[in-house]
């Protein structure tokens, strides 16, 4: 059976009839029913602008959280600067400051039965020991937890769009730029397309963006933990810390309400994320790969959230 084609009316050249926008010169092909609703329409619209610098990183993550069709939009056309290992690094670095949080809330008050103030100098070494802790850890567990996500909504997406044959029929396989962007004009209509086919796919790069809501669910996090979690006294001795004073911490309600937090986020939030950047990855169906990115956003979030004994107060 011969495959079909559709006709770029603006540039002249033929893509596959499952494409979206012209491979040639970014042209928007089709559009989809959610692009047109009116409650889906800011977040799912394809942009058909003329794309002509690439934004700034900081600002790409700006755009993820008012206008993410636009940020994934602009991120594709150079994917090597998408933002997704910035992400990865300052929720590391989140993580650091939620272990602080965490040590606000014991209150030193001797070290081997000498009455410590809570701001000596003598603390900071504990203060160091913790935030370093909670940086690598938490950099070690989203580094793997994030690869596993991605590696989940691929395989949705494969299901849904055949999303990674898309992407070795659009890119082949990984391989360095090796394109000079002086070469191009910038007045071509070519450029966008050119831009979009000559570099490497970059996948993990670009879909670890998807995480940019745990910048502000961690942060959150961190205010919730100040305020919430319950404070508990501590004499340093020449022994390890007795382990009841850890009780009152991980036994508070509180927990419960940052496993909700963390579950809906990786349900909802990531999924649509995801979606997009997906579809402009793969210039591919916004709602078929949505469907199935929020069944395996919703799936993770019940087997890895609300199935833990923190939820039900255990």
């Amino acid at each position: 059976m011969a495959e079909s084609f559709i006709r770029c009316p603006r540039c002249g050249n033929e893509n596959r009839a499952e494409t979206f926008s012209c491979s040639f010169c970014g042209k928007r092909l089709r559009i989809e029913k959610i692009e047109s609703l009116q409650y889906f329409k800011k977040i799912f619209q394809r942009i058909e602008s003329e794309w002509i610098a690439p934004n700034p990183w900081y600002l790409n993550i700006i755009y993820l959280f008012i206008d993410p069709s636009r940020a994934f939009w602009d991120i594709n056309h150079k994917r090597f600067r998408a933002p997704g290992y910035y992400i990865l690094f300052f929720n590391s670095i989140l993580w650091g400051l939620m272990g602080l949080a965490f040590l606000s809330h014991f209150r030193f008050v001797s070290i081997n039965g000498e009455p410590i103030s809570p701001y000596s100098a003598s603390l900071f070494p504990y203060g160091l020991a913790m935030f370093l802790t909670f940086l690598i850890f938490g950099f070690l567990f989203q580094a793997v937890f994030y690869v596993i996500l991605i590696w989940l909504f691929t395989f949705g997406a494969n299901y849904a769009v055949g999303f990674s044959e898309k992407l070795e029929d659009r890119f082949g396989k990984e391989r360095k730029e090796k394109y000079k962007e002086s070469e191009m004009s910038p007045f071509s209509i070519y450029k966008s397309g050119t831009l979009l086919q000559k570099q490497a796919a970059y996948k993990y790069k670009m879909l670890m963006c998807a995480f940019a809501p745990f910048l502000l669910v961690n942060t959150i996090k961190i205010l919730i933990i100040l305020i919430a979690f319950p404070t508990v006294d501590v004499d340093i001795s020449s022994s390890d810390f007795d382990d009841s004073v850890f009780n009152a911490m991980f036994r508070s309600p509180v927990w419960a309400v940052l496993d909700v937090i963390d579950a809906l986020t990786i349900a909802i939030w990531v999924p649509i994320l995801m979606t997009l950047a997906i579809r402009e990855l793969g210039n591919t169906s916004t709602t078929r790969v949505l469907i199935s990115s929020l069944a395996i956003g919703i799936t993770v979030s019940i087997f890895f959230y609300f199935l833990r004994p923190t939820l039900f107060g255990m």
